[in-house]
């Protein structure tokens, strides 16, 4: 059986958590906590991350740092999942979503301005399969309307828009570290943030509204109780088992490119026929290989493709079920414009396999049986 997803594992990650545990500091902000923190500011430029224990969290984290209320509006794509409307949904907001790209399954940025009320506070791009949306529209149209920048960049580490790190261009860019993501510690996330005026707060609200990061810094003598919070500290075991791998990141990011750039090349024969389509990697866009996803013609193709690769011990899946047709998305937001692209493209897109080690005859005979189902019909 050809797994979907397999988590990744470099081979140091026991050690690490090993260590972690002979330090006597197993809870939060411990060593490989830093060092993970470290890590990211450096990759990417931030001016501070912080280690979450989701990227659910770390979305939880930046709507209360940008003060979102209840009745505030917030503009985002259906097609992505739950966590990133559940955080606004939490405070009371409404979700208020628009149509995608068909070419990268990313929000339409020329569809936002419309969906802009009195009550906008903040837009959402989702960085879908790693590929970045377009920002400079984005952030252009956020500064003219006064509105807040918080990118889901879930699936989008080491991935980069015009040379800038995504999670990094708006006020406020959210990492997963979930076990399906190219790093992984389990359950994670990081907050990225882009303003220095901003961490002490954020290190506050991430503290259970103590001022606790300040003490353990030796910058005041005993912390106390200052603000709301809640805690969203991850355990420095988990931070131990993803530092193995962010210390082999650009190991990992080729591994997975060679992957990308494998299927692409197996399968664009089909693709130059018409039968599916490959993934678009826009110009001044770097991926991080994050998923390889194709499109067949229709639902029913799709279905019938799945059905025929889980026979031949292929675990292949779809993905996201656009929020706006789902019970919670119904309840708590709404839809603006023509659901032109969202429901049609997520009925299409199909997931191949894709992890860290997979081996290139692996790929053969995904593509091998993708070719001989579409040559069967």
């Amino acid at each position: 059986m050809i797994n979907f997803n397999v988590p990744p594992y470099t081979g140091k990650e026991m050690d690490y958590i090993k260590k972690a545990v002979e330090n006597q500091k197993i809870c939060g902000d411990g060593e490989f906590t830093r060092k993970c923190n470290a890590w990211i500011e450096e990759k990417t430029g931030t001016a501070k991350a912080l280690l979450t224990t989701s990227c659910t969290h770390a979305t939880e984290l930046a709507t209360l740092l940008a003060d979102i209320k209840e009745g505030d509006e917030v503009i985002m794509p259906s097609y992505t999942f739950c966590s990133t409307a559940d955080a606004f949904a939490l405070r009371g907001a409404v979700p208020v979503f628009i149509d995608i790209r068909p070419d990268t399954m990313n929000l339409d940025e020329k569809l936002i301005e419309d969906a802009i009320t009195p009550k906008t506070k903040a837009i959402v791009p989702v960085h879908y399969a790693g590929v970045s949306c377009e920002m400079d529209t984005i952030l252009d149209i956020a500064k003219r309307h006064n509105l807040v920048v918080i990118e889901d960049a879930a699936q989008g580490i080491m991935s980069t828009y015009k040379g800038k790190a995504l999670g990094t261009m708006g006020d406020f860019g959210c990492f997963s570290f979930h076990e399906t993501k190219n790093f992984s510690m389990g359950e994670g996330g990081a907050l990225l943030i882009r303003d220095e005026k901003d961490v002490e707060e954020a290190e506050i609200l991430r503290e259970k509204g103590t001022n606790r990061s300040k003490f353990f810094r030796g910058q005041i003598d005993k912390y106390t109780w200052v603000n709301y919070g809640s805690s969203y500290l991850p355990s420095d075991m988990n931070a131990a088992y993803l530092y193995a791998q962010l210390e082999l990141a650009d190991q990992i990011t080729a591994d997975r490119m060679a992957t990308w750039e494998h299927y692409y090349k197996r399968l664009s024969p089909l693709k130059e026929k018409g039968i599916l389509e490959l993934p678009v990697i826009p110009e001044g866009c770097t991926h991080n290989a994050h998923m390889f996803y194709i499109k067949a013609e229709n639902l029913e193709v799709r279905t019938a493709l799945l059905s025929y690769l889980k026979e031949r011990e292929i675990l292949s899946v779809f993905h996201y079920i656009p929020l706006h047709s789902a019970p919670a998305g119904l309840k708590y937001g709404r839809f603006h414009g023509e659901d032109k692209y969202t429901t049609k493209e997520s009925e299409r897109l199909a997931r191949l396999p894709m992890w860290y080690g997979l081996k290139p005859e692996q790929v053969d005979y995904i593509c091998d049986q993708v070719e001989a189902f579409f040559s069967e019909r």
